[in-house]
């Protein structure tokens, strides 16, 4: 959309005798119409904001049947300077409401910078409302919302002499904005993958880790789980006789990273595991619950310890404010008034006094909040 368009928006379809008059329209209904900077910064821009990190879809690449690789120009604000293994949030509007989700970067800080883009690789998951449209439904020139990179699942520097990498579906996208990283600086160490996935053709950057195998950047070992079985504790130990002296990176799904934190945890190895989640496991940090009492209306509800705040202050009628609903936006902050509760990503307990985010936090006995 042109600045003219953009500015002419309050009045499409408002009927004019003339471009010109409906321009002048236009000028109208902006010069009495109250805006904020933001609104003048979008209109000469839609990547410009004050309050918020935007971006505009450069291309959508399918990578196999249920995989794409979407590329993002950010627009104003949004630093280049990242780390590999680090995720972001994006935000897209579909049927009239940003609906958010965050997705590692496959891309590399190096590559970001020369080109002016990041790049997320989503596969469509079934019951994956956003998933599905980012790979099927998204188009190039699509403005979307952005959180800045964050995360401590990346590489130490300098890197270890031996790296452990145990990925499991799309748990190979932060490892794969690793290795592209160490290829760029030719950065040389020694380099175990072990990859799960369902079959040859669901494998992501086929090409690339068969390269990266053939120039001895990594030793791989693909395990096609239909034909093969899931890796096991004991397969991994015979796949990599020397895990115990390797520091190990691991993403998947939730069952195979609890299998690997047994595995290190039995050997008292658990420093050496580095271990990232995609998504919020309910009630994986304990089921305590309680009472939980909405201050300014008085409203009340009884919770277990996977049921979120936010959850319970709407099921209760208690006004919440709200934004992503996955613990990026801080839209939700509110300050506890008596009682504890968990932040439901990292197990950290919070006392009065302090604010939390009540998309990510559920109770952890009685507790009253200022909301």
């Amino acid at each position: 959309m042109g600045f003219l368009e953009r500015f002419e928006e309050p009045v499409t379809g408002v009927a004019a005798r003339s471009r010109g008059a409906q321009w002048v329209r236009a000028a109208v209904t902006r010069i009495t119409t109250p805006l904020l900077p933001d609104d003048y910064l979008h209109l000469a821009n839609p990547l410009w904001s004050a309050r918020e990190l935007r971006g505009k879809v450069v291309s959508v690449t399918r990578e196999t049947e249920d995989t794409a690789t979407i590329r993002i120009r950010p627009g104003w604000g949004f630093s280049l300077d990242y780390t590999p293994g680090q995720y972001i949030g994006i935000g897209v509007l579909i049927e009239g409401r940003w609906t958010w989700r965050s997705y590692s970067l496959t891309s590399t800080p190096h590559t970001s910078a020369s080109e002016k883009t990041i790049a997320i690789t989503v596969k469509a998951m079934p019951e994956g409302f956003l998933s599905s449209h980012l790979v099927n439904g998204l188009t190039p020139g699509t403005v979307v919302r952005l959180a800045a990179p964050q995360g401590e699942f990346v590489l130490p520097d300098p890197l270890p002499e031996k790296i452990l990498f145990v990925t499991a579906g799309s748990g190979i996208t932060p490892i794969i904005s690793m290795l592209r990283m160490m290829r760029q600086r030719k950065q040389v160490t020694d380099i175990r993958v072990v990859h799960s996935t369902p079959s040859a053709q669901d494998l992501l950057f086929a090409d690339e880790l068969a390269e990266m195998a053939g120039d001895g950047t990594i030793d791989l070992h693909v395990q096609h789980t239909r034909v093969d079985g899931k890796v096991t504790a004991v397969d991994l130990a015979q796949l990599c006789p020397d895990w115990t002296e390797r520091q190990t990176w691991a993403c998947g799904p939730g069952g195979f990273l609890d299998m690997l934190q047994q595995m290190y945890s039995d050997a008292d190895l658990t420093d050496l595991l580095h271990i990232e989640r995609f998504a919020l496991e309910r009630g994986h940090v304990g089921a305590q619950g309680g009472t939980v009492t909405f201050a300014r209306s008085g409203k009340t509800a009884e919770v277990d310890g996977a049921t979120t705040l936010l959850e319970a202050g709407e099921s209760a009628g208690a006004i919440m404010p709200f934004g992503c609903r996955m613990g990026i936006c801080q839209s939700c902050v509110v300050m506890i008034d008596k009682g504890c509760v968990r932040d439901l990503r990292s197990g950290v307990e919070h006392v009065e006094g302090e604010r939390i985010q009540t998309c990510v936090s559920a109770a952890a006995g009685d507790c009253t909040l200022d909301v």
